[in-house]
């Protein structure tokens, strides 16, 4: 029998998951097998420990879930070129087929083959993990593990914020979950105009003030599109970033859109949104971008820059440090929303 580890598991279909011993897997021929040293909890994994209806129709079970890493590399396919033992990484979690047309012509980030790394393959909630040597994105070793492991999400952010012009343009942030707030962070540091945060949450909008946020929305209390509308005198924002996917926030985001603005769509609605086509969208010339991890690879070359180059400090965004067996105090605490990222310590 081979080596053993622990890993948490999406064992049956329902809500929850369990820690337990499984084999550490093995490196095809152009695979990477890493030592796991940090992880970072996604909304995406809240959805599937809580077994909601999107997870029913896309997670592949029994599966070690996760997919926000950093490690280092513990062995090499035979035919790997260009990854070294001892290597500090994280990867890109899109497994694209690179041989359909959208893969051709430069968006492997929409393939409509691909896998996904802790959703529909083996993930890296555990102490080792499997990943396509293609995918691999070498780490600064002076880059903490802690802090490498939010590339992912960070990405989410980056593409969101940099899909379209940025500098000087005012911008509304709708949804200020730990992406929400990454984006913040990145369209600050990317030279924009006004920023505004919105949420229902105080705890997530007391952080996005203090992550770069001018301007704070509780929508619990005003209705967004009033309140934005209200505070450009008329005008709406250039820029709608909508990250929550509550389909309330959606319209209200279209409605906020300044004329000739871009709105991207980031947060999932779990059920039909209603949209005033004519009004909202054709009539104002908006630009609407579907925003689905990261553009494979620029996006990554893009968050390095600002990584490397300190002009973001995620540190800021860590709030809570766990163990991988404290998964269920983690995961309570994210349903709650009294957090921004956390990270497990492997």
């Amino acid at each position: 029998m081979g080596a053993c580890m622990v890993g948490l598991v999406k064992e049956h279909r329902g809500p929850g998951a369990i820690l337990k011993e499984i084999p550490v897997p093995t490196c095809g021929p152009d695979e990477v097998l890493v030592r796991i040293k940090a992880t970072s909890l996604c909304g995406t994994d809240l959805h599937i420990y809580n077994w909601d209806k999107w997870a029913k129709k896309t997670v592949v079970t029994p599966i070690v879930f996760g997919h926000e890493f950093a490690g280092i590399v513990e062995a090499i396919g035979d035919r790997v070129t260009g990854v070294q033992l001892g290597e500090h990484v994280s990867a890109e979690g899109h497994i694209a087929c690179g041989t359909c047309k959208a893969c051709r012509t430069g968006n492997a980030h929409v393939c409509p083959h691909s896998k996904s790394f802790g959703i529909t393959a083996p993930g890296c909630f555990a102490e080792f993990a499997i990943v396509k040597a293609s995918n691999i994105i070498r780490n600064d070793p002076e880059l903490p593990f802690e802090l490498a492991c939010l590339q992912d999400p960070l990405g989410n952010a980056v593409q969101a914020v940099l899909s379209g012009e940025i500098v000087g343009k005012s911008v509304a942030v709708i949804g200020a979950g730990p992406i929400g707030l990454l984006s913040v962070m990145v369209a600050k540091a990317c030279g924009a105009g006004t920023i505004y945060a919105v949420d229902v949450n105080p705890y997530r909008l007391q952080m996005a003030r203090r992550l770069g946020a001018d301007l704070t929305i509780n929508a619990a209390e005003t209705r967004t599109s009033d309140a934005l509308l209200s505070l450009t005198e008329g005008e709406g924002i250039d820029v709608i970033l909508e990250m929550s996917g509550n389909p309330q926030a959606i319209a209200d985001g279209f409605k906020s859109a300044a004329r000739a603005g871009r709105v991207s769509l980031l947060g999932i609605p779990t059920k039909e949104v209603t949209l005033d086509l004519t009004e909202q969208v054709i009539f104002k010339g908006l630009r609407v971008e579907g925003i689905t991890g990261r553009k494979m690879y620029q996006t990554w070359y893009q968050m390095k820059g600002l990584i490397n180059q300190k002009r973001i400090d995620l540190s800021q965004i860590v709030t809570h440090k766990f163990n991988l067996t404290q998964y269920q105090e983690a995961f309570r605490l994210m349903e709650q929303g009294e957090c921004g990222k956390i990270v497990f310590i492997h």
